[in-house]
C-alpha cells in the first residue's frame, strides 16, 4: 500500500437518533448518526406490521376472473 494515500480508520460511537441507543464501530468519520439501529427497528423487536398487504391477492383474483389453486 501506498503511504499518505489512506484515510486513517477509527474506532468511533454511532448513535441512534430514534431510540439514542450508542454503539461502537469502525469509520473513516469521526461522528456517525444512525436513523434506525437493531434496538428500535420493527423487524429485530417484532414489532413488525403486515396490514398493508392483507387482501390483495384475493382483490387482484376477484377484479380479473382468475380462480384460485388448490392442492389436493
Amino acid at each position: 500500500m501506498k503511504k499518505g494515500i489512506h484515510p486513517k480508520y477509527n474506532k468511533i460511537k454511532a448513535v441512534c437518533t430514534t431510540c439514542g441507543n450508542e454503539f461502537e464501530t469502525g469509520s473513516v468519520l469521526t461522528e456517525v448518526r444512525v436513523d434506525t439501529c437493531s434496538n428500535c427497528h420493527p423487524f429485530y423487536t417484532g414489532k413488525q406490521k403486515h396490514a398493508a398487504a392483507d387482501g390483495r391477492v384475493e382483490r387482484f383474483n376477484k377484479r380479473y376472473g382468475i380462480k384460485s389453486q388448490t392442492n389436493e
